[in-house]
């Protein structure tokens, strides 16, 4: 099973794929990271522009990689309502995308992103970060906190969904 683990935002969007492949580790089946990357839109694009970007990104992503899931983060609100806006909309594209691609939509919220990941709701970053390195082999160049994010995401998803 496939799944494609997004952390949305409108400037920086965490995005992977993760596999889980029985044949390869019976006994385990650990998940591998088949690709991730952040994904960063330009401040000087139209807003419109960088959704259509980010609709773009994610479709290649699904052709290319062929996911069956969209695990996705559910948004949480903070103190700015624009952004939380932006990101909203944002959201919306990526889950457009991914519905229209016919994937499973599986969503979380951050409490539940960290005990799947560290076994403890109010986990802080790095907690998780170590976690993740623990969980999965990821490559020492990854430091964008939205791409550890998406594999995080992707991980829930998979110690929830039955495959």
């Amino acid at each position: 099973m496939r799944i494609l683990g997004v952390d949305p935002g409108f400037e920086r969007l965490g995005i992977a794929v993760l596999e889980r492949t029985p044949e390869v580790l019976p006994q385990g089946q650990k998940e591998k990271i088949i690709f991730s990357e952040c994904f960063k839109t330009s401040a000087k694009l139209e807003f419109s522009v960088r959704l259509s970007l980010i609709g773009e990104e994610v479709r290649n992503i699904i052709k290319k990689y062929k996911p069956e899931v969209l695990a996705i983060e559910t948004l949480f609100l903070n103190t700015n309502q624009k952004t939380v806006m932006r990101v909203a909309e944002a959201r919306g594209v990526v889950v457009y995308e991914s519905a229209r691609a016919g994937l499973k939509i599986f969503e979380a919220s951050p409490p539940q992103i960290k005990i799947a990941t560290t076994g403890y709701g109010r986990a802080n970053k790095e907690q998780i970060n170590k976690m993740l390195k623990i969980l999965v082999e990821i490559d020492k160049n990854k430091k964008s906190d939205d791409e550890l994010d998406a594999i995080a995401i992707a991980l829930t998803a998979f110690a929830h969904l039955k495959s």
